[in-house]
């Protein structure tokens, strides 16, 4: 058995245990959830979603629901889905996922953001991808924290939209630097050269899986080595970061 199988078995493992660990109480407002809820309370959770409808692009906020905003159309940039801003209301409980192993919100905004696709979808702004692509961790990294968060967000919507996970299929092939705190430079010249394919893909559009996106350029990376092999990208996460001047 490979290192790759494996880990997929461990993850589901560890996707079965974190159900289970999930807490009776909201995490924002410690008020009591349903039976089988998700750790955070509908209100807590509507409350940190878009109240709005937001540019694809930049994420900054629109009056109506298109793909765009004015200055994104000169630009056409990859269409990046999100049910919640980072920065308004849920981003702690986002990175608590990562760093702190709280898993309350994980399920809950899987779920929005499959809402949220799925009425893009239906309203015509964006072309449903032929199969998802986690962003993967440096083995190193995944060994270290003991899951991919952004696998933990694919494998779900996966199932809820019949789409193949294709998980094996991009590796990351250098151990880069946390992303946090660099410029956009330093992310640039950090993650140059850190993805690699290791299978050719059978399919024109797939969705990339990450649990944030901040400056764009870690999915930046995996899209440009995926348009050399003739394939088309969106991005689907948990929460974006916008730039400040947008909030």
């Amino acid at each position: 058995m490979d290192w790759r199988t494996q880990w997929r078995q461990l993850q589901r493992y560890f996707i079965e245990l974190l159900k289970r660990s999930v807490p009776n109480r909201c995490i924002a407002c410690h008020q009591s959830v349903d039976s089988g809820g998700s750790g955070i309370c509908s209100v807590c959770l509507q409350a940190g979603l878009y109240q709005t409808p937001v540019c694809l692009g930049c994420g900054a906020s629109m009056t109506e629901l298109i793909r765009y905003c004015g200055q994104c159309q000169l630009s056409m940039p990859i269409k990046i889905i999100a049910p919640c801003s980072y920065h308004q209301g849920l981003g702690r409980w986002i990175a608590a996922i990562k760093y702190q192993r709280q898993f309350a919100v994980l399920e809950a905004l899987t779920n929005a953001l499959h809402q949220k696709i799925i009425q893009l979808a239906n309203e015509d702004l964006l072309s449903m991808p032929q199969a998802i692509i986690p962003v993967p961790l440096h083995p190193k990294r995944q060994r270290k924290r003991g899951f991919n968060q952004a696998w933990l967000v694919a494998k779900p919507l996966s199932q809820q939209l019949g789409l193949p996970l294709l998980d094996t299929h991009l590796l990351r092939v250098q151990a880069t630097k946390e992303q946090a705190g660099l410029d956009g430079k330093q992310r640039r010249q950090n993650l140059h050269g850190a993805f690699t394919l290791t299978q050719p893909l059978n399919v024109q559009r797939v969705a990339i899986v990450d649990d944030v996106v901040t400056t764009g350029t870690t999915v930046a990376e995996i899209a440009k080595l995926l348009a050399r092999q003739g394939i088309s990208s969106q991005v689907w996460c948990l929460a974006r970061a916008e730039a400040p001047e947008l909030l």
